[in-house]
């Protein structure tokens, strides 16, 4: 998977057709509702304010590779030609129809609901300076497999010189903040066994106060190096839509967990902005279910205050196998300000 360049920029898109695969109609596309469980877990007076128990001894250390080199690592694994499926969540996890003019008529005679869009997200790392773009690209459903492509809706075009701080990992993960009218965080995972597979998950988040809007989750497999988007989609995507389908149980991810985590740190005087998750501790937390927001595809993430009630902790979680995830998160302040960006491994006790 070799997709990285020091010379190729991201150029402006050509409005093209591409072919886009809906699925017919079934009982798939349906909302499935489940169950909640509860859960009780002694000695939760040994925990902090965010849940978490003192690290545990031995496990405090630094990066053992340079920063220019993790960034090289890191931009190997990101750049390349990332399609799949996208959707968008309600705070509460519940996923959102499509807007009714962008879906094809056959599926409101049927009264099929759509809820996701397939997705292109072409992306591009520098090595000479720490620069890293993409877009995401939204295409038109069709009904089934047609000749005839949909076209490109939109194109929403980033770059991280733009992002009010962000902090990668040389597996290709990353966690991007973004901030405008409202604060998105963006987090990258990389499955640690298949590094064609991840998984982005923006949590939207209202300024002041940092009540969670909605949540948008892509799920994307690499399809080649860069190419500005300019290769086949549709029919050729190996994935499906997702949105409708079976949320993660609660029960999978609630309770005492153990973490391996790498750590970025930020603080408001500093001018670096874009770090390496280099510093790594242990820990144990505990979830409690009634933070999850569950999602399909074995997601989940949360939007949790302190008990003091003045840092916000954002997490978001992939579980990989039964008792093994993947998660990241950021430590916000009461005003918003960035303070601690982590990737980590995680393993349930």
């Amino acid at each position: 998977m070799s997709a990285f360049s020091t010379s190729t920029s991201i150029l402006s898109p050509s409005q093209r057709r591409r072919r886009l695969r809906v699925p017919t109609p079934s009982s798939s596309n349906l909302i499935n509702n489940h169950s909640t469980l509860h859960f009780t877990v002694n000695n939760e007076k040994q925990l902090n304010r965010f849940n978490t128990v003192a690290p545990l001894s031995g496990a405090a250390g630094s990066a053992s590779t340079s920063t220019t080199t993790c960034w090289v690592e890191f931009g190997e694994k990101v750049s390349g030609e990332w399609d799949g499926f996208g959707a968008d969540f309600t705070a509460e996890g519940k996923p959102t129809e499509l807007p009714e003019y962008v879906v094809p008529e056959a599926y409101r005679e049927w009264e099929v609901k759509v809820f996701d869009w397939q997705t292109q997200c072409p992306t591009l790392a520098q090595s000479q300076s720490q620069s890293l773009a993409y877009k995401t690209i939204k295409l038109l459903p069709t009904v089934g497999c047609e000749a005839d492509a949909a076209t490109v809706h939109t194109i929403q075009e980033r770059n991280i010189s733009a992002a009010a701080a962000f902090a990668y990992q040389w597996s290709g993960s990353y966690v991007a903040v973004w901030q405008n009218q409202m604060m998105e965080l963006e987090h990258c995972l990389i499955h640690p066994r298949n590094k064609e597979s991840r998984v982005r998950i923006i949590q939207l988040l209202e300024l002041p106060g940092l009540k969670l809007s909605s949540v948008r989750v892509f799920v994307e497999q690499w399809y080649g190096p860069f190419r500005n988007g300019d290769q086949l989609g549709g029919c050729s995507v190996r994935d499906s839509a997702f949105a409708a389908t079976q949320p993660l149980e609660a029960s999978q991810v609630s309770g005492l967990w153990e973490s391996t985590s790498a750590v970025a740190n930020f603080h408001p005087s500093q001018n670096k902005m874009i770090q390496h998750v280099g510093d790594e501790r242990s820990s144990k937390s505990l979830r409690d279910e009634d933070d999850l927001i569950l999602l399909p595809k074995q997601l989940w993430c949360s939007v949790k205050k302190a008990d003091d009630n003045l840092d916000t902790c954002c997490e978001v979680g992939w579980l990989l196998d039964e008792g093994r995830a993947i998660t990241a998160k950021c430590i916000l302040s009461s005003s918003a300000e960035l303070k601690e960006i982590a990737i980590a491994d995680e393993t349930r006790l």
